[in-house]
């Protein structure tokens, strides 16, 4: 089975969304066989991700990074996604942190990273704006040896 880990921005603009869900859609489809997608449910690329992949019949393994992660969803259309998303996952693991923190970020963006063939980034090439960032887990999938596919599109900024 092909594991494919995902990611990226919890703010995807406008200007390179339709982008991204083409590419994302394009490599899924590039799969044959059973497949595994491994995503924290963020808002944003997360879970576009996982629903995309969820369409092309891959099994969904959420990885949550703390037992109150769901305290970070401020918008109620993303908490519900993130809940649906979750209830379709095949697979749950959780990080031993109680509360969501960077390290408990980044020690989910590494478990992903660690245990997926392929990393997909939804990055715009920035260094990350915290610890666990999707910079932050490029570069640490890069040192791994890992593939990583970075799928954004040139000259557009993210907010």
């Amino acid at each position: 089975m092909k594991r494919i880990g995902v990611t990226g921005h919890r703010s995807i603009p406008p200007g390179v969304l339709a982008h991204v869900r083409e590419e994302l859609r394009a490599l899924l489809a590039g799969y044959a066989g059973p497949l595994e997608a491994l995503s924290s449910l963020a808002a944003g690329a997360d879970q576009l991700f996982a629903g995309l992949a969820l369409d092309y019949g891959a099994r969904l393994t959420a990885v949550i990074p703390s037992g109150d992660y769901e305290l970070g969803f401020c918008d109620p259309g993303e908490l519900a996604g993130y809940r649906r998303l979750r209830g379709r996952a095949s697979r749950e693991v959780r990080m031993d942190f109680p509360h969501s923190t960077d390290e408990a970020y980044y020690a989910a963006g590494t478990y992903i990273a660690d245990r997926c063939d392929r990393l997909v980034a939804v990055w715009d090439g920035l260094p990350a704006r915290g610890l666990g960032g999707t910079g932050d887990i490029v570069s640490y999938a890069l040192a791994a040896g890992k593939p990583v596919t970075v799928i954004w599109r040139e000259g557009v900024k993210r907010d």
